[in-house]
């Protein structure tokens, strides 16, 4: 369990998902993007919450360690998609190999130039 800190809202959550929350802050300010993330989480009065926010460039998180032995809220899905949203802004495709001549799925031609 991690205590994570936006935009002076404190929470508690699950260490995946406050990594998860971190590391694409990261690589959304790498990039100059910004978007917007929902985490279920512990808030200051102990109830189970939903929150919302707007990862960019400028955004402050902090993210600490802590013994509380609460059990944190299910991000597992939260976490798998910004994993995907982190893969696509990190990694590289690989260019299509350019063909000369040959036939498509549906046998149709390729031009030349394709």
């Amino acid at each position: 369990m991690m205590h994570l800190t936006v935009a002076g809202k404190s929470l508690f959550i699950g260490d995946d998902a406050a990594r998860a929350v971190l590391e694409y802050a990261t690589a959304l300010a790498d990039r100059g993007r910004a978007d917007q993330v929902t985490v279920r989480a512990i808030g200051d009065d102990g109830n189970e919450v939903e929150v919302s926010f707007v990862l960019d460039p400028g955004v402050v998180i902090a993210a600490e360690t802590t013994n509380a032995t609460i059990e944190p809220p299910d991000n597992d899905f939260v976490v798998a998609d910004m994993r995907r949203r982190i893969g696509r802004l990190t990694h590289r495709v690989a260019p299509t190999p350019r063909v000369s001549g040959g036939f498509d799925a549906d046998g149709d031609h390729w031009p030349e130039e394709y």
